[in-house]
């Protein structure tokens, strides 16, 4: 079966019956040219953790864009980037809508087949992921839809095109059910807060027009869904513990430190577990502790949703609208470029700023191709910031997830090359984590890069805000908790600057939030992002007006196309050369601007004056002092750029005759010319300034010519034809066509029959003379 419907500019079809059919469901997605294969599969078993075991797999193929893979072995590496970004979010939509009782294994892969390089496919890979849940027999409260929505020239547009995307002054992904929105990710250029929502509730409208596209196919092809045991505990164990517990458990609200509270929650549970095993070991069953400890979980929920639903206090003793204690230091590394320690309550990042130069760039490659990026932003989140002990490994979704958001937060506020010629890389080192660390990250990585000297255009912070919902009741929290964000409903962290929103994340544990109260969370984190960008304004609000001594000092120069090959050199053995005499950094870009960096300006300067030299450009009219490389009969041929030389005709040489050019100059003499002509083929007439220490006087005492003294002599020899001289230099464009050779053998014949003549002249006039005539000038 297949549907169809217009979304934004492309048809949008959803198909499925036709491949995979082994999986508990799959459908075929195409929008554009682009295709994508999303199949779900359901264990048969249930497992017994305290967890759902969800697993969401979002693979491009290179195939896909009509490309081989470049890494070794030519199969497709390891996720990149972008691929576990759009994995994230299409786990954040779908996970709150399976039964928090339904334990089975289940496991979602979407395959890119084809893409169109125009149109994104994370949008396609969510509503497949929908359908193919949906029509499946796995419990699934959906379907869901997502958009993506840009604005361009005022106007929002849905789903836009890589192209638009990258010119857009706002790009959100937003999904939803037909009730209510789900996940919200995307940021803009200081949009307004009245804004976002309007364009969250736009995307919105387009949300339900796909989900009824999916009834259409599920109430056709639907499976019913499966049974699974939703396990009870017993209700003797439940009021046994409760009655233990609760008040105790009451006791820990209000504790500001987290672990004083966790180590106090852990001893109560201890206590209980004991207590029931001591007094009846025999009503025990084998899984009774573990039961135990869900019960203590769900008093420890209860009683905090209690509190600040009721009496508007919270977990750390804080009003719901309170900003944890903040505190801020710069310049506390002596040897990097900027650094900073941010610490807001028990979260804290340590944010290090390092500028480099344009070959640092990051490059992305993705199914629209290599993209590269002068600013990015690392975030790690080693296991002793929760006092916890892990294995270190590369990083997890969560910890690229929440690098992504930092960095989108902070990039609309980043000069542009013209402004800062640097590439700039911040690293969030989280030191201490007590939820909202990706907040923390920017916040810290603002001061970072305002010890660097990096001209940003304004400070950035962020904040999360939490939800407690309980039928009617509603309360926002400002700042939350990683105990509130666990137990809560609603994770929404807001970045920006005084003047808007930058970036934006939204997770909900609950059926979807109402456009009225992200507006009312919106609204309450702007309050509080301008409380931190005041504290931060305290401690450095300006950048450093001179970049630290340890930072590169970047020229740049501009050097004409053509002669990139000559400053690269074979292999690049002249540009290392260069780089390794003169202790430099140098990267040069196709258009002929080259950079270099370097710690000491008189390196740069070195450098700089050794660039020229290579890739000068001769000038006509310009004089040059050269080196003398080759004679011949003809004249002499002056090395006067690196690489490049030039004719002297020997009626160049001098006001005088010269008979031979070894009368005039040497091979390894050094000579001042001047640049008469450059031809088509960039071969260069030069004339003679001055000769190497021999005065013009005995320079015309040389020039007699042979059996020319008294009268009856043989006259003055017949200079070479000038023309000639260029079909015997060793540089002679081979790719001259035939046409231009029969026009230039034609001017020379013709140059030939005029000498000639000349020459008859002048030797008539000899004749009639004592002595002879030196003809002036040339010929």
């Amino acid at each position: 079966m297949k549907v169809e419907m217009q979304l934004g500019s492309e048809k949008l079809s959803i198909e499925m019956g036709k491949v995979a059919k082994q999986a508990d469901g799959a459908v075929w997605v195409q929008y554009g040219g682009t295709v994508v294969l999303v199949t779900v599969v359901a264990d048969d078993k249930e497992n017994d953790l305290d967890f759902f075991p969800l697993t969401v797999d979002y693979r491009e193929r290179s195939y896909a864009a009509g490309r081989i893979p470049t890494v070794y072995g030519r199969r497709e590496p390891r996720p990149g980037t972008s691929e576990q970004l759009i994995a994230r979010l299409i786990d954040h939509c779908i996970r709150p809508l399976f039964p928090k009782q339904f334990k089975a294994e289940v496991q979602v892969l979407c395959t890119v087949l084809s893409s169109d390089g125009v149109h994104p496919a994370d949008v396609p890979a969510l509503i497949g992921t929908s359908a193919a849940l949906s029509v499946s027999d796995i419990p699934f409260s959906g379907p869901v839809a997502a958009v993506t929505v840009g604005k361009k020239d005022g106007n929002l547009v849905i789903n836009p095109t890589y192209e638009e995307l990258h010119s857009s002054e706002i790009e959100l992904f937003v999904s939803g059910t037909s009730n209510a929105v789900m996940s919200v990710e995307g940021g803009g250029h200081e949009i307004p807060e009245d804004e976002v929502i309007d364009t969250i509730i736009a995307a919105h409208e387009q949300i339900k027009e796909i989900i009824k596209l999916q009834e259409g196919i599920v109430a056709v092809c639907s499976q019913e869904k499966r049974e699974y045991e939703a396990k009870t505990v017993e209700d003797t164990l439940n009021t046994r513990i409760r009655d233990l517990a609760t008040t105790r458990i009451r006791e820990s609200i209000g504790m500001a430190d987290k672990q004083l509270r966790e180590d106090y929650l852990e001893q109560i549970q201890s206590d209980i577990l004991s207590e029931i095993q001591e007094d009846t070991p025999e009503e025990i069953d084998p899984n009774a502790e573990k039961d135990a400890r869900s019960i203590l979980s769900d008093i420890e929920k209860e009683e905090m949703r209690k509190a600040i639903l009721v009496e508007g206090k919270r977990v750390d003793g804080r009003g719901v609208k309170d900003i944890r204690s903040i505190s801020g230091e710069v310049a506390l590394l002596p040897r990097t470029h900027g650094s900073s320690l941010f610490t807001r309550g028990q979260t804290q990042a340590l944010c290090v700023t390092t500028l480099g130069t344009s070959g640092d760039e990051d490059v992305q490659r993705g199914l629209d191709g290599e993209n590269r990026r002068a600013f990015f932003l690392h975030y790690n989140f080693p296991p002793y910031s929760t006092g916890e002990v892990k294995r270190m490994m590369g990083p997890g979704r969560r910890e690229i997830g929440h690098g992504a958001l930092a960095q989108k937060a902070l990039e609309p506020v980043i000069p542009n090359k013209e402004e800062f010629n640097y590439t700039i890389r911040v690293v969030s080192e989280i030191l201490e984590s007590n939820a909202s660390s990706s907040m923390a990250s920017v916040c810290g990585a603002t001061l970072a890069l305002l010890d660097a000297g990096v001209p940003i255009k304004k400070p950035v912070a962020g904040i999360g805000v939490g939800l407690i919902k309980e039928d009617e009741q509603e309360v926002i929290l400002t700042d939350m908790l990683g105990t509130e964000d666990f137990l809560g409903d609603m994770d929404f962290k807001v970045a920006g600057t005084t003047e808007g929103v930058t970036a934006v994340q939204m997770d909900i544990k609950i059926d979807g939030v109402t456009p009225e109260l992200m507006r009312t969370a919106i609204h309450q984190a702007r309050e509080a992002r301008i409380a931190v960008i005041e504290q931060m304004n305290s401690v450095l609000s300006e950048p450093r007006e001179e970049l630290s001594p340890y930072a590169p000092r970047i020229y740049t120069l501009q050097i004409a196309p053509q002669k990139i090959k000559d400053l690269i050199g074979p292999r690049g053995k002249t540009v290392q050369g260069i780089q390794e005499e003169t202790n430099t950094t140098i990267n040069i870009e196709d258009d002929g601007k080259v950079e270099i960096a370097s710690t000491s300006a008189e390196d740069v300067k070195r450098a700089e004056e050794k660039i020229r030299e290579v890739t000068a450009m001769p000038e006509i009219g310009k004089e040059y002092t050269g080196k003398v490389v080759r004679t011949a009969s003809f004249g002499a041929f002056v090395e006067i750029l690196p690489g490049k030389d030039g004719l002297v005709h020997i009626s160049q040489m001098g006001d005088g005759y010269v008979r031979r050019a070894e009368d005039v100059m040497q091979v390894g003499d050094e000579v001042t010319v001047r640049i008469l002509t450059i031809d088509e083929q960039g071969r260069i007439d030069l004339s003679l300034i001055a000769a190497n220490g021999v005065p013009r006087e005995e320079l015309e005492t040389n020039s007699e010519p042979d059996g020319g003294s008294g009268e009856g002599g043989q006259g003055q020899r017949e200079p070479r034809e000038r023309s000639n001289y260029r079909d015997n230099r060793p540089y002679r464009d081979s790719r001259d066509n035939r046409d231009s050779r029969d026009n230039r053998d034609s001017r020379d014949s013709r140059d030939r029959r005029n000498n000639r003549y000349e020459q008859r002249d002048n030797y008539k006039d000899s004749r009639n003379r004592k002595s002879p005539r030196i003809p002036k000038g040339r010929f």
